[in-house]
């Protein structure tokens, strides 16, 4: 495995701090990375050192996660409201560029490609979904409205609270649920809950989830009354990439039914035997779906 050669630094974005990462030689193509719930930006330490050869990687710490900037109240985290903050960083970085999200991540990568398609050259997306498929499948009150169930509870005021009880037990239960976690080490381990540890980092992080105006079905009970979104603004037009962990427990493969809708230029590539945190237990693989489809 090529050596990662990480740097770090602290960027300005719309008058506040933000945490980078960066991998790889800066004069490469740029790679916009995303990272999801409960993780941050050194969570694709993993992945970026195999695209080394095509990319500079840059991994920021986003809004109310890890060392970046991160507002109290749930107010802060509307999905335009991250859009901006990454919109803004790829004006620093002098974009247009790639961009890759996983888990959350995803849902800011799709804002970029469908609402400031001028900064995106092509998408890539691990284990993540689009709005209106994700929504469709979580209202339907079947097996994505049971698999989401969890976010009931993380919407809950005192949520935040009783993850962190007993060194953050509960935490890790739920990260690791009903899915294999072999790749996460003591080492790994112990650099989560470093970054959980951050004072008030935890309820800003579950704050994506109460802000979010996504509806959940209580599984057998679907949703009948949700309102028509407006597919012509919800379009990626860039080349778009979706790699998918087909043991995934918490995002089943009917939460990207219908994907072809809202993106014409669509490559799906799924990677047997791996889970929703794919970008952990397989980098090479994921990084050779990526590479392929550069190539092609």
């Amino acid at each position: 495995m090529p050596s990662a050669g990480m740097t770090t630094e602290t960027v300005d974005l719309n008058g506040h701090p933000f945490f980078l990462r960066r991998w790889g030689d800066p004069a490469l193509p740029k790679l916009l990375m995303l990272h999801g719930f409960p993780e941050h930006g050194g969570a694709w330490a993993d992945l970026a050192p195999y695209l080394g050869e095509r990319f500079h990687c840059i991994a920021p710490d986003q809004r109310g996660y890890g060392r970046s900037w991160a507002p109290a109240g749930v107010e802060n985290y509307a999905a335009s409201a991250l859009v901006s903050d990454m919109a803004a960083l790829i004006g620093c970085l002098g974009g247009p560029v790639t961009v890759m999200g996983h888990d959350w991540g995803a849902a800011v990568a799709y804002g970029l490609a469908m609402f400031k398609p001028e900064l995106v050259d092509r998408l890539i997306i691990a284990n993540g979904v689009h709005p209106v498929p994700f929504q469709r499948a979580m209202a339907s009150g079947g097996a994505q409205s049971e698999a989401s169930s969890y976010i009931t509870f993380l919407r809950r005021p005192d949520s935040h609270e009783v993850l962190a009880e007993d060194g953050f037990a509960r935490m890790k239960q739920l990260f690791m649920a009903k899915m294999d976690t072999g790749w996460l080490t003591e080492e790994k381990t112990q650099e989560y809950l470093t970054e959980w540890a951050r004072p008030g980092r935890l309820e800003t992080m579950i704050h994506w989830y109460r802000a979010s105006p996504l509806r959940l079905a209580e599984p057998g009970v679907p949703l009948g009354d949700l309102p028509d979104l407006p597919k012509e603004r919800l379009q990626v037009h860039c080349p778009h990439l979706l790699i998918w962990g087909l043991e995934d427990s918490a995002l089943l493969p009917e939460s990207t039914e219908g994907l072809e809708e809202f993106a014409a230029d669509l490559t799906r590539v799924e990677l047997p035997g791996l889970n929703h945190w794919l970008i952990h237990q397989a980098p090479d693989q994921v990084a050779r779906a990526i590479l392929d489809w550069l190539d092609r």
